[in-house]
């Protein structure tokens, strides 16, 4: 196989498999302090995401490394082109991780509440972002010969990319939603249900808004198409295979449904990596873009050696906290 698709591609996995572990944890960051306002159910629904949302970050380091060394004129345009709007996302996350850590090293509600905050915050930002970037990649934004990105933040917050990035707010809650309903026992786990119910149809209604409006801006090819309308037929099947209280098969079902929605961005995409809204000409390519042969043969080696590593020890790590978290069982966060 050509390396650069192989690449391309190992790239478009890493984002599949981060927002669909990451979808959840930043819709339970959104949604927990909402459902409930008891601190011990508070504590229930971060313990559901504590064992593992650190693991889940990793397909998204790993992604930025990815990119970093198999394209690095991808890299060097998109992080300098989408640079206040990445630090924002940042701030986001690094949010998150210390409230996650700080929110019940102290009693006080005064402080809790500030970090359930931090959390929530936390999570909606790069919640939003995510699809802001997603639609601005397919879309184009201004690139000019020299591969800068000539924009601005207020550039990427296009009516069509904040619509992007309501979907996939609004999909992550859902996301969330599911999890807590499938991993937690307890009144948290009826407000999580009941909130699943409400943000179903939404998140399924938003995202056909989306596919026709992409269908209508970019044109995507045919695998794209497909890709998207099997995502939108596993959220409106969750939807209702939710209705019958199957919920691990509703959670899946939704999941598949993120991973697809995913793939469909990175088919849409591809050949390209990032798109010139100026002169589809000056468009980064997985080619004008890429690292040299040799750099990229070395990475695959690399990749193939250590990935199964780090896949079994995620997988390890999900089997080991697979029981359901209970306001009896010990809680850490």
């Amino acid at each position: 196989m050509d390396l650069n698709i192989f690449w391309f591609g190992v790239i478009g996995i890493l984002f599949v498999g981060y927002f669909f572990l990451e979808g959840f944890d930043y819709g339970v960051g959104m949604l927990y302090q909402f459902l409930t306002p008891d601190d011990t159910d508070r504590r229930v629904a971060l313990n559901a995401i504590g064992p593992t949302w650190g693991a889940n970050e990793v397909w998204l380091i790993t992604a930025g490394g990815a990119i970093f060394a198999a394209f690095p004129e991808w890299y060097a345009t998109l992080f300098s082109g989408f640079y206040l709007a990445l630090v924002l996302m940042l701030l986001g996350l690094i949010a998150r991780g210390v409230a996650m850590e700080y929110r019940s090293r102290h009693d006080p509600p005064a402080w809790r509440r500030m970090w359930d905050w931090a959390l929530t915050i936390g999570s909606f930002i790069p919640a939003l972002l995510w699809g802001v970037a997603m639609a601005n990649l397919v879309r184009g934004v201004p690139i000019d010969a020299q591969m800068n990105d000539t924009g601005s933040l207020l550039t990427l917050l296009n009516p069509y990319a904040l619509w992007s990035g309501l979907v996939m707010l609004v999909i992550f809650l859902a996301h969330g939603a599911y999890f807590l309903d499938m991993k937690t026992e307890g009144a948290l786990r009826s407000q999580a249900a009941s909130a699943a119910r409400w943000l179903g149809w939404p998140a399924a209604i938003a995202e056909a808004i989306l596919l026709l409006w992409s269908s209508r801006l970019i044109h995507p090819s045919a695998w794209a198409v497909a890709a998207g309308l099997l995502s939108l037929g596993s959220i409106v099947t969750a939807v209702l295979v939710y209705g019958q209280k199957t919920i691990r098969m509703a959670f899946f079902l939704h999941g598949a449904g993120i991973a697809l929605l995913t793939a469909a961005s990175f088919l849409a995409l591809f050949p390209d990596v990032m798109v010139s809204s100026l002169n589809p000409a000056w468009s980064l390519t997985i080619y004008n873009a890429a690292s040299n042969p040799y750099s990229l043969r070395v990475m695959t080696w690399v990749a193939l050696t250590l990935v199964p590593i780090v896949l079994a020890y995620q997988l390890w790590t999900y089997w080991i906290f697979r029981q359901r978290v209970s306001p009896k069982s010990p809680l850490e966060y």
